[in-house]
């Protein structure tokens, strides 16, 4: 599989806690409660810089719980794009689900809304799309639109790793820099031919 840039834009969606930065027993309400992950700032860094599209795609159940609000939320994402910009990364957006899991919408992974609403505002194809996660919901909502799934062994990943419900096509790496490094290799080597 080639993932290298060929003159066709490529999306990486992100899922964030466990992924970015470190998992909390609760919801993150405080930007004091979020720490980013080692090399996870590098890593966004490497793939926007490759030429790669990178977004963030997350449950957000605390909102519909009322544990967290949208001023809170959005106070942890300013400290994010802060840390990810002074590593030289960006993010081309943050798409989320705000509801509980009790709610029986099509937003909230594993269900596909969410992906399908990127991908189109985006104008990416799925097949262009690869979604970097710690849980199986993460690899089923990708595998779902026909994009393609990364499992990451840094949050639950490790436990994650262990189900037999993964996509047979599901690739695994030690972390989200693990795979930010091959994405770049693949980028330069597809510049050099």
């Amino acid at each position: 599989m080639n993932m290298a840039l060929s003159g066709k834009r490529k999306l990486i969606i992100l899922d964030r806690d466990g992924v970015l930065n470190v998992m909390q027993p609760q919801p993150i309400s405080d930007p004091d409660q979020w720490h980013p992950l080692p090399g996870s700032m590098d890593a966004v860094a490497f793939l926007t810089q490759s030429g790669y599209t990178v977004v963030i795609a997350e449950n957000m159940s605390g909102i519909g719980s009322g544990q967290v609000s949208m001023q809170q939320l959005n106070e942890v994402h300013g400290k994010m794009h802060t840390y990810i910009q002074k590593a030289g990364g960006r993010l081309s957006g943050i798409w989320f689900c705000p509801h509980t899991r009790n709610a029986k919408c099509n937003c909230r992974k594993p269900q596909p809304g969410m992906l399908l609403d990127i991908i189109d505002r985006l104008h990416i194809k799925a097949e262009d799309t690869w979604l970097v996660g710690d849980g199986i919901r993460d690899m089923q909502a990708i595998a779902a639109i026909g994009g393609h799934p990364v499992l990451v062994l840094t949050g639950k990943g490790k436990e994650t790793l262990k189900l037999e419900e993964l996509p047979d096509d599901t690739q695994v790496y030690d972390d989200l820099l693990d795979f930010a490094k091959f994405c770049r290799a693949q980028a330069e080597k597809a510049a050099e031919e």
